[in-house]
């Protein structure tokens, strides 16, 4: 799966942050329309970090670390609001190329601060300091869910569209996410594709609609059911759509 070195173009997204769009998968790393750093900060760190207040330490999987903007932009919420919660971020990421060349990506300002972290990402995959560690896993998230023996408090589930990467979208897949995911724990998805919810659902967690002002709508899901976010009401979706079904592995074997 995802087999084969990437080729990729800098492009810049509405928010006046810059994306990649990738030839292998034929998709842009975010919304050009959100913006990069708009994407990341209001569809996967705020909402997550919502839940995890009062913690001394938490646990994320971000899934794929791709330009690494959902780590970033991690620290740099944490810096802009003066949490001095400790993370500890694992990421695996196929295209080891890629993190090479973050090195030299032209990140935004806000991320400025944190560009050291970045270096020595691409040099050596891993950073730690007294209130960040970051490891990442060069090869197949789905290789790395299959022996992960960490528990997580967030997921960042960011991967390509279940169009360009289905087997990160099916309900096998989503059935590893909930295995290492804690009971307390939040996952957070720019997709609101009612196949997604569906194999999320079937795998135990609650299905939430997080939206706002200034982007489009996305989901949060969790084994909770008092998360605070307004509850997609799937038995109301499921009756609509009779004919839709969760991703299955199956579906694209052979």
């Amino acid at each position: 799966m995802n087999q084969g070195k990437q080729e990729h173009r800098i492009v810049q997204s509405d928010d006046g942050s810059y994306t990649a769009y990738s030839s292998f998968f034929d998709e842009h790393y975010h919304s050009t329309k959100d913006g990069a750093l708009t994407e990341s900060l209001q569809k996967h760190v705020i909402p997550a970090f919502s839940q995890m207040q009062g913690r001394e330490e938490v646990t994320i999987l971000d899934i794929c670390f791709g330009l690494g903007f959902n780590t970033l932009a991690t620290l740099y919420y944490l810096r802009r609001e003066g949490i001095d919660t400790k993370v500890r971020i694992f990421s695996p990421e196929f295209d080891a190329s890629l993190i090479e060349s973050l090195a030299d990506f032209p990140y935004p300002e806000a991320f400025v601060p944190f560009l050291p972290i970045i270096k020595t990402l691409s040099r050596e995959q891993r950073y730690r300091d007294e209130q960040v560690e970051i490891t990442l896993y060069i090869g197949d998230a789905r290789d790395y869910l299959a022996t992960c023996g960490e528990t997580f408090d967030i997921v960042y589930q960011d991967a390509f569209s279940p169009a360009a990467n289905p087997l990160l979208w099916t309900r096998e897949y989503f059935a590893q996410i909930a295995r290492v995911l804690k009971d307390e724990g939040v996952l957070t998805t720019y997709s609101t594709a009612l196949k997604t919810r569906l194999a999320l659902e079937a795998n135990g967690l609650q299905v939430y609609l997080n939206r706002g002002e200034g982007y489009r709508n996305a989901t949060v899901a969790s084994k909770r059911s008092d998360l605070g976010f307004e509850a997609v009401d799937m038995a109301h979706k499921r009756a609509c759509n009779p004919g839709v079904t969760p991703l299955r592995d199956a579906d694209f074997s052979g």
